[in-house]
């Protein structure tokens, strides 16, 4: 064996500003070279070298030799492994190996994201954790979230940043008593020239939609996205338009004002995964708020600055990820059995069907990713039951009248079921 390295031997470091993996020679030690990616300026270090102990992870689909050397760590030590989470990587995992790094100890990949998602959010987007966490939850298990919230508290700026972060397409529908179905699905357009109809694609092309104040349509605009939103298409005179992935609907409501709105159809609701409700925020918060917006720059040129943390692309990737994570037979009865005690509850009039079911199993494979687990736990049913079931079910006259509220019947049921234990 040579003393000497190789000096055209490569290695692997990480930018300091995109976290983006860069290859560098060895020769490159203590020199100044641009990253690719943010064109920022690194001092490339001395390479780690690996110890007997720590085997390399050449087998992860480490890019180069030198990435032999980043070896794997230990529970909760940062892992010396490829950033899953960046999307200007070029060695991809894959669905499976990210669901392999986490049952091998690393820092889950869905935590690192998640965590790096909500860091580049809080840049200008102050607060609202529970808003955060459950739309992003929405987002990668494939669902869309309906808002309760009073104007002025950001649900606009909340959409584009994420739609920032996650290098998503953006789009918005303000909804108005007098809005057509082709206003928002898009319509044939006869062209002059061709002698022809042409079909025009309308807002909902889009990857992030806002639908804001959504109850001040009538019900045969809502019905323009129950396709949409279920199969991720749009049909027009007999021609299939599918929508790109992912598709996620945001749509926001005022539960306040009553006057010029319209009560959203049952269907329409059980197509949300989530209702979430916003409140204002904590005297920090809107401090900070102050601080942050209350200059004159262009909320524009603030968006401008967030970095991109995410893709399209890899959204996906995460999402059939969370396929692998795995649910015990306790825990599928234990949704089972808090979905049906709906249908049975006295101050409960109508009560949930299985789609809620199936969103509380696909959002909990979500949360659990989130946290860094390959497996679910009763507690993500318990804090994720709430916001899946509160639009879902319909309060009987009798309990409306005395007072009861969705929540408090919701926590009255989910405390009759008996948690059950994991082996």
């Amino acid at each position: 064996m040579s003393l000497h390295p190789n000096p055209n031997a490569t290695f692997a470091i990480r930018c300091s500003h995109c976290q983006a993996l860069l290859t560098v020679q060895r020769d490159q030690i203590g020199s100044h070279v641009p990253c690719p990616h943010c064109q920022a300026t690194l001092l490339v270090p001395a390479p780690s070298e690996p110890s007997p102990a720590e085997p390399g992870t050449a087998g992860l689909g480490a890019a180069g030799p030198g990435t032999a050397g980043l070896g794997t760590a230990g529970l909760g030590a940062t892992p010396k492994v490829p950033d899953p989470t960046n999307p200007t990587r070029s060695n991809d995992p894959g669905a499976a190996g990210l669901l392999q790094l986490m049952q091998e100890g690393h820092q889950s990949p869905g935590k690192a994201l998640y965590e790096r998602l909500t860091q580049e959010i809080a840049k200008v987007f102050v607060g609202q954790e529970e808003l955060v966490l459950g739309t992003l939850v929405g987002l990668f298990s494939s669902g869309h979230v309906l808002i309760e919230s009073v104007p002025g508290l950001g649900k606009t700026l909340f959409v584009r940043t994420l739609g920032q972060v996650l290098g998503c397409d953006f789009g918005r529908i303000q909804f108005t008593p007098d809005l057509m179905p082709s206003d928002v699905t898009g319509a044939p357009i006869f062209n002059v020239q061709t002698q022809e109809f042409r079909f025009h694609p309308g807002p909902v092309f889009t990857q992030l939609l806002l639908a804001d104040e959504i109850n001040r349509a009538p019900a045969k605009t809502h019905a323009a996205l129950l396709e949409t939103m279920q199969e991720y298409r749009v049909t027009i005179d007999s021609q299939i338009h599918p929508l790109a992935r992912p598709f996620f609907v945001l749509a926001t409501q005022n539960p306040i004002e009553s006057e010029g709105t319209y009560h959203l159809p049952e269907a329409q609701l059980d197509r949300f995964m989530f209702q979430l409700r916003m409140d204002y925020p904590t005297l920090l918060e809107e401090t900070s708020i102050l601080k942050l917006h209350g200059g004159q720059a262009n909320v524009d040129d603030q968006l401008a600055d967030l970095a991109r943390v995410s893709s399209p692309a890899e959204i996906l990737q995460f999402t059939k990820a969370t396929e692998s994570i795995r649910v015990e037979e306790v825990v599928i009865d234990y949704i089972a059995q808090v979905v049906r005690q709906t249908r049975q509850w006295p101050q409960i009039h109508l009560g949930a069907s299985p789609r809620a079911g199936i969103t509380l199993l696909r959002a909990a494979r979500t949360l659990a990713m989130f946290a860094g687990r390959d497996f679910v736990v009763p507690d993500d049913i318990a804090n994720l039951y709430k916001p899946a079931l509160r639009h879902r079910i319909i309060l009987t006259p009798e309990a409306e009248v005395e007072g009861f509220d969705t929540d408090q019947v919701l926590q009255d049921v989910l405390r009759s079921v008996e948690v059950p234990r994991l082996q």
